[in-house]
Order: C-alpha cells, then structure tokens, then sequence
C-alpha cells in the first residue's frame, strides 16, 4: 500500500503553474489521507486560479493512480491565504540611506550568489518609487493569482520575484502614493504573495529612512541587514544614518558591500578609484561588520544589467562575493 512519504515523493515532481516550482516547494500540501484503495489529497487553493487548480488537480491523479494499491484519487483544495502557507528561512534587507548606491544591484547579486549555491531565494522589491529589479534580471508580464493572492514571477534560474512594475500598464509609469499607501503595498507584498518555501528572501529597500524602511523592519521578520554604500564621503554619511536605524532597531547588520569601489583598467592590473578612496574599511570597522565585497565600475556588469542578464554575471570579485555571503548567511 501507498504511503505518504511515497505521495511526497510524487509531489515533487508536479510543477505550479507560472513559478515552475513543485507543490511541496511552494508549500501548498495540507494533508494525505489513504484508506483502503481510496486517496484523498488537500492542497492550499492560496492565489491559485481555477484553471491551475484544474490542471494541478489532474496532473496529480495522473500520477497517483499509479502508486500500489491506489483506485481512486480526490484532490481537494483548502481555503487559505499565502501568509498561512509562506514558510520562508530568513529576510534579508538590503538598505543604504541613499539613493544611487546600488541597492537594486547587491541585492540581485546576493540572490544570484546564494541560488547558484542551491538555495532556494525570493526577492521581494521594496523600492516601490523606483524599481529596478524586474530590468535587471528580464522579466516582464504580469502576476497570475486569485482573489486570496498573487504569485511571484521566477528568473531565468529560478528565483522568486515580485516588484510593484509588474502590476503597471507601462515599466515606465510613475507611482505617486503617500507614504502609507506606499507600506501597505509592501505589506501585501510580504502576506498576500504565494512564496512558498525559501531559503531566503532579499528585500530590495529603498533610500532614506521613512515609512517604507520602518515599515520592513516592524512587520517582517527581518533576521539581518546587508549595507550598500560608494566610497563618497557624502554617501558614507548618510549611509550612517541607515546603520543607526538599523541598530535602533536592534536588527543586526550583516555586512557591507561597497559598490563603484574602482574602476580596472583594461589589459591591466592598474586601478582608479574614480569615487576616492575606498570606504569599505572604514565603514566596516565603524559598523563592527565584515566586508562581503567591493564591486568595481564594471562594463560588462551594466551592459548585463541592461540587458535583463544579471544572472549570467561571473568574475573574480563576484566570486569572492558569493564566498563571503554565503559563510555570513549559512
């Protein structure tokens, strides 16, 4: 006779619809009951429309009825809502204080380093004034979901994005909203979006130190702060700002990535630093924080970024990056 880890096995390789992630990844199994030749499975009916509960409610009893000792499957569909089936491992914000650093970018560059080390990773775009998520990795289209919710939309390798342009008629189109309107978004981004299991999931933040940040960091489970900064004495004072936010908040700051740090020049070990001299050592002995990385004025980064293509990034320094982030996260 069949059993339930056998039915979880099988579970595995039944794909959702629109994240190409599998009902036991994304969370949505509630409950197997087997009695005599007769299955019952429960699902999460969370932001999953009629047609994707129809075609997952016979792509599964395709597959079960070929278990031993298996005639009859019914799948039924729960009432229930993301935020009661997300189970996600940790949030990380990427913050600043100021504009113009990079956040969008460290933050695309942490979950491409910690998805190529197999974990499974979200970002959750909180910059709703200025998204930059949704170009630099490609993606474009809008959400599927129900009533109960929406569903993320993956990248080419799989992570997890939601982002406030994908709801817009144009990428282009402004947002102007109050700052609470601007929170509450953020809110249902956290609640109201289908991420099932994940590793992790990185919140792009935007600048300053207003309602959206504040707005993070009392209603998400915010387990660390990576800190972005350029080597500008303007910047690294206002980023200090954000640092004592954090603090006063008590949530723990991770790390720092410099961004701009250099430019190499090619065919050449010979460096400029355009911005002035490098912060990151100041900043991270003043933080009490390790360096994750320093990210140079990359051509080939930007031309990647522009192109949708961040994932296909790799070089020396992103490696030694991703080598960093992941001994800090693990």
């Amino acid at each position: 006779m069949a059993t339930k880890e056998q039915v979880e096995q099988m579970l595995e390789q039944v794909m959702v619809p629109v994240v190409t992630r599998s009902v036991m990844d994304m969370n949505l199994l509630r409950g197997v009951e087997i009695k005599d030749s007769n299955m019952k499975i429960s699902l999460s009916n969370a932001a999953l429309s009629d047609d994707v509960r129809d075609q997952l409610r016979n792509e599964i009893q395709d597959k079960l009825r070929g278990l031993d000792g298996i005639g009859m499957v019914g799948v039924d569909f729960e009432e229930s809502k993301p935020v009661d089936v997300n189970q996600i491992g940790k949030v990380i914000a990427v913050m600043s204080g100021k504009g113009g650093v990079g956040k969008s970018l460290v933050s695309g560059l942490v979950a491409v380093a910690l998805a190529r080390q197999g974990k499974s990773v979200g970002i959750l775009d909180a910059d709703v004034t200025g998204p930059s998520i949704p170009k630099m990795f490609g993606i474009s289209g809008r959400p599927a979901g129900s009533e109960s919710g929406l569903m993320p939309l993956p990248t080419k390798s799989g992570i997890e994005t939601i982002s406030i342009n994908y709801l817009l008629p144009n990428e282009d189109d402004c947002v102007i909203w109050r700052g609470p309107i601007i929170s509450k978004s953020i809110q249902q981004f956290w609640e109201d979006v289908l991420w099932g299991k994940l590793d992790y999931l990185i919140v792009d933040m935007p600048p300053g130190t207003a309602d959206v940040p504040l707005t993070v960091m009392q209603s998400l489970p915010v387990a660390g702060v990576i800190i972005a900064f350029t080597p500008q004495d303007l910047t690294a004072m206002v980023v200090r700002k954000a640092v004592k936010m954090a603090q006063q908040m008590n949530i723990p700051i991770l790390g720092v990535v410099e961004n701009m740090s250099y430019f190499k020049i090619p065919d050449s070990d010979k460096r400029i630093e355009i911005f002035g001299p490098s912060k990151a050592g100041e900043m991270a002995k003043h933080i009490g924080s390790p360096i994750l990385g320093k990210i140079p004025l990359d051509p080939e980064l930007a031309s990647l970024c522009d192109k949708g293509e961040i994932e296909k990034y790799d070089s020396d320094v992103f490696k030694e990056m991703q080598d960093a982030v992941i001994r800090i996260l693990a």
